[in-house]
């Protein structure tokens, strides 16, 4: 009997585990989905940063915040997920997988971890885990950037001399501008490797050109205070801008003893590179950003159009001392007249009363228009900072077209562009004028008519031989053109004083805020920037 009592007792339990191992059997078999499945859910949830998602594919509740602790915290921008091959032991499962972050401004950054799952409630859930997200991270733990940033590139001019030392002219500190620390929305556009309070470009080509100054910064990604990957940085590119210090510092000679604001911008006429923007007074930097009308030394574009509609510079004009055009009463300076005179002759007078009446009969608003725009008018500036572009609005009538062909109306320019211009009548190309050679450009090169520029060179000349500039004292071989652009409501108008010109490869414009007569005031600081510059290509 008590053998058989044991043997009862062994058999009853065999019973017992067969029964386990059934009922075991039969909980797995009918459990949905796979582990795969569930796994690829929450990844798919993961790389589009939808917790609600994830959260619905774990086995038990659980905070999900270290997921968007780590977008905000690195900066990322996006999340690539690739799941491997499942294991499946005993109810449990492990599916490995790799992560891609691509992070803002650092690059990407790829680990390898593991989601685990298991059964619950009939299910394939993910046993969920800090290192569920990344396998150094613990309960609690955090994601954090350690950086630490090169020495800042350097600004210079077209000769390798820094001009960000802050020892430099006041004008030249306004294109280069400062440095201030970073605000929280500086961070937002520039990314989180900087950091609120962290010294960045504020103004001027130092802002402008803040990711290629400052370079990046070698960055630690940190998880709960361990590093575990090291992002190498790289060292700031210097800028060097087209200023010609001698070019400028015979600029600033020439205008800074100028009692009323003046500016005076250079440019190379076969390149359109930037060789010196002065202003002689502080604040409103009006050489990129003045919005002046270009009286007479508009006549240039003027002329341009009436050249290629086959006006010649020999050809019998009038300049009488009124003419009236759509209801305009036109006058000449001091209300002079000069009779019947070649075009040239005109030009080098500066007669109001024959180039209104011409543009009316050979150009009209469209063909005005087209010169204009041919010179740069209505084309963006993009020099690396802040500069107005020349507006030249279509005439809307025969008054209106009479006044802007000689620089009157609602055209507006700046010295920078009408430096421009000179340089483009000069080279017989107009190209976008240029601050930093590498900067991308949003206009294109333009090629002014055929034959126009030499008849042009020839007017020009002649306005400083015997015309408005003869008094000026301007270098044999100058051309240029005077201009008094009037301004103001009332019987009596101010007048700003303007003169472009061009010397061998230089190119220039000078303004003088409420200066009156181009050729009395603005011409002869033109004859100073020469005389201070002389051959400065031969030193």
């Amino acid at each position: 009997m008590p053998r058989g009592r044991t043997i009862a007792i062994v058999s009853g339990a065999t019973v017992l585990v067969l029964a386990a191992a059934g009922g075991g059997a039969y909980y797995l078999l009918h459990t949905r989905g796979t582990p795969a499945e569930t796994a690829q859910r929450f990844a798919a949830a993961w790389q589009a940063g939808d917790q609600a998602k994830m959260s619905a594919e774990l086995a038990t509740p659980a905070s999900l915040a270290p997921y968007g602790q780590l977008r905000t915290a690195l900066g990322v921008e996006s999340t690539t997920v690739r799941l491997g091959r499942p294991a499946e032991t005993d109810g449990r499962a492990t599916v490995p997988y790799t992560a891609t972050h691509r992070l803002k401004d650092l690059g990407e950054w790829t680990y390898e971890g593991v989601i685990d799952l298991k059964v619950a409630e009939r299910h394939w859930k993910v046993d969920w885990s800090p290192k569920t997200l990344h396998p150094s991270l613990a309960a609690g733990a955090t994601f954090a950037l350690k950086t630490k940033w090169p020495d800042r590139a350097e600004i210079t001019d077209a000769s390798g001399g820094r001009i960000d030392t802050g020892d430099v002219g006041g004008s030249v500190q306004q294109l280069v501008g400062y440095l201030d620390k970073a605000t929280k929305k500086d961070v937002e556009k520039l990314g989180t490797a900087y950091k609120v309070g962290q010294t960045i470009g504020a103004s001027g080509l130092q802002a402008t050109f803040q990711k290629r100054l400052a370079g990046t910064p070698t960055t630690e990604i940190q998880a709960g205070g361990k590093t575990v990957k090291t992002i190498e940085g790289a060292e700031g590119e210097s800028l060097r801008t087209t200023l010609d210090p001698r070019v400028q510092k015979a600029a600033v000679a020439a205008i800074k003893d100028v009692e009323k604001p003046a500016s005076l911008v250079a440019i190379e006429a076969g390149s359109g590179e930037i060789l010196s923007v002065v202003n002689n007074k502080g604040g409103f930097n009006r050489a990129l950003d003045g919005r002046y009308p270009p009286g007479s030394t508009f006549k240039a574009v003027t002329a341009i159009g009436l050249l290629a509609e086959g006006i010649t510079p020999k050809q019998a004009v009038t300049c009488p001392k009124y003419v009236t055009i759509g209801g305009l009463r036109i006058r000449n300076s001091d209300e002079s007249s000069f009779g019947s005179v070649s075009f040239q002759d005109s030009f080098a007078y500066s007669c109001n009363t024959t180039f209104a009446p011409l543009a009316k009969q050979h150009l009209g608003a469209d063909k005005l228009l087209s010169a204009a725009e041919s010179v740069g008018f209505n084309q963006p500036l993009t020099i690396g900072v802040p500069a107005t572009k020349p507006s030249f609005p279509k005439a809307e009538s025969d008054a209106e077209l009479a006044a802007e062909s000689f620089g009157q109306g609602r055209i507006t320019a700046s010295p920078l562009s009408m430096a421009s211009v000179t340089a483009a009548i000069a080279d017989g190309t107009w190209r976008p004028p240029t601050l930093v050679p590498d900067h991308e450009q949003k206009a294109t090169e333009k090629e002014l008519p055929d034959g126009v520029t030499a008849e042009l060179h020839a007017m020009m000349a002649a306005v400083v031989t015997k015309g408005t500039a003869k008094a000026a004292g301007l270098p044999s071989g100058t051309r240029g053109k005077t201009g008094t652009a009037e301004y103001g409501t009332g019987p009596k108008l101010e007048s700003h004083a303007w003169f472009i010109g061009f010397k061998d490869d230089v190119a220039f414009a000078v303004v003088v805020e409420g200066g009156g007569g181009g050729g009395k005031v603005a011409a002869p600081i033109g004859a100073d920037f020469l005389r201070e510059l002389g051959d400065y290509r031969s030193e």
